[in-house]
């Protein structure tokens, strides 16, 4: 009797050995396990990184840290989309299957980009609380529960930067700072402490490569692997920053 031939996974993964290198493209052939996500998939080459024409290679290149969804470093694209790789599941996925870095920030190595932009744009817009040392401020601010639950979803970002790289106005042309830096602005003027950064936040974002900039294509909020109410603060945000604008222009 003939032996059942064993199943494996094909994959395809864009490559690049430095930020200027040539792009090239490599393919993998592994044996399939269930359950599997990309990251643990991409843990399987490491082992053997021999592609499917039998040349060994080196393992590839990928940011990962948390591998549940917290710490937003493992996105990538993966069959064209802007997914985390650790909760993409490979039974899930056609193949064969097509990892590539994202595409709107430089490539750093293989799938590992530089994201950098957002926390430029972070600092631009003050998003933190301007509370610091080690001594004692006694009680914080209460903060009524209807604050709370608007705020708590903008908390869960985890700087993936999907929602950025989906968005179409997101580019060199616009300087758009993009829709996680505008929900973290929200974040913390909500924030009874962070408030006092209020108008700082809302005049930055009145600003080149600010509110103005988004196209409302609601990418983002589709994108968003936390489910964050993005363009619900975008829109919240565009209020904000217009009737900053009118203040300013009656108060100069």
């Amino acid at each position: 009797m003939a032996q059942a031939a064993t199943r494996t996974i094909k994959v395809e993964i864009k490559r690049q050995s430095t930020p200027d290198g040539k792009a090239t493209t490599e393919a993998f052939e592994i044996p399939y396990r269930p359950n599997m996500n990309i990251t643990s998939l991409l843990g399987e080459i490491a082992l053997n990184p021999t592609t499917v024409t039998g040349v060994e290679t080196t393992p590839i290149t990928y940011d990962s840290n948390c591998l549940e969804e917290i710490c937003g470093s493992c996105a990538m694209l993966i069959n064209g989309k802007a997914m985390m790789a650790c909760s993409a599941l490979v039974d899930k996925l056609e193949q064969p299957i097509r990892l590539a870095p994202l595409s709107k920030f430089p490539v750093v190595r293989d799938l590992a980009v530089d994201r950098s932009v957002l926390f430029e744009n972070l600092k631009a817009v003050k998003a933190w609380v301007p509370i610091d040392g080690t001594y004692d401020l006694g009680p914080a601010p209460r903060q009524f529960p209807q604050v709370q639950e608007q705020r708590y979803p903008l908390s869960n970002c985890i700087s993936c930067t999907i929602c950025m790289e989906v968005c179409p106005q997101f580019n060199d042309a616009t300087g758009f700072v993009g829709a996680a830096t505008i929900a973290q602005a929200r974040l913390f003027n909500m924030d009874p402490a962070g408030s006092v950064l209020k108008e700082d936040r809302l005049r930055a974002l009145a600003g080149d490569g600010g509110i103005q900039e988004c196209g409302f294509a609601q990418n983002c909020v589709q994108a968003c692997p936390k489910g964050l109410p993005l363009t619900e603060a975008i829109s919240d945000m565009g209020r904000d920053v217009f009737v900053q604008q009118v203040k300013d222009l009656f108060t100069r």
